[in-house]
């Protein structure tokens, strides 16, 4: 009945968000059913209803978490950036700012990917979800290449992507790490800065290659050509 589904999904929401509680307070090693119900307000018999077992629970919880941390969803003002390395640069913004201003959905986050080492199916899931995170940078690494080749030379879409997500997690790691003085406008200014020195060294370094290519032959290869002709 449609009734007691909308009610049953309450009570799992309910649940998972007990969950959220317990794991940011105690980790997940303090994740127990009993918790969990104490949080809730429930019967330890009514959350193994819903979730038949702690590792039940745990995955839920992941699924949860994944679908509120690791989805890129772009703001207007990012959307009416049009120039590709421009739009680049504000999604690093939005990402690094959104994800710092949560230090303990990214504690619980790595928390996850160090247990997938040992459970087969949350280390999927970790994998699965970070690809599709850096896959949602794809479509505007390609354009920033296909724009600035000249400053990223023999680096791949996916290359790219993999870096600008890089520097989103190490934000966020550091926020986790001292989130009473991180600084989230000093590590944007240090990332645009650094990212505009590699730009502008890539550049460079490709003015140097072209000029190499278009020099003339040595003293000595001259003479020689002179000498056949």
């Amino acid at each position: 009945m449609p009734g007691r589904k909308a009610s049953e999904q309450i009570r799992r929401d309910q649940i998972i968000a007990a969950a959220y509680q317990v794991a940011s307070a105690r980790g997940l090693k303090g994740l127990t059913v009993r918790a969990v119900a104490l949080e809730s307000k429930l019967s330890p018999g009514l959350v193994l209803f819903h979730f038949r077992s702690r590792d039940q629970l745990v995955v839920a919880l992941l699924d949860w978490l994944l679908a509120t941390t690791t989805v890129l969803r772009l703001g207007p003002e990012v959307e009416a950036v049009t120039p590709p390395l421009d739009r680049l640069l504000a999604m690093l913004r939005q990402e690094m700012d959104r994800l710092s201003r949560e230090p303990t959905r990214i504690r619980l986050f790595f928390e996850f990917w160090l247990i997938g080492g040992r459970h087969a199916e949350i280390g999927t899931k970790m994998r699965a979800e970070l690809t599709r995170y850096r896959g949602a940078f794809r479509p505007t690494a390609e354009a920033v290449l296909a724009a600035e080749r000249a400053r990223f030379p023999n680096v791949t879409p996916d290359g790219l992507a993999a870096v600008a997500v890089s520097f989103i997690k190490g934000c966020a790691v550091q926020a986790m790490i001292d989130p009473d003085h991180f600084d989230i406008q000093e590590y944007l200014v240090a990332a645009e800065g650094l990212l505009g020195h590699l730009a502008s060294s890539a550049e460079v370094g490709a003015l140097a290659t072209r000029r190499a290519s278009r020099r003339p032959p040595t003293g000595g290869e001259s003479s020689h050509g002179r000498a056949k002709g």
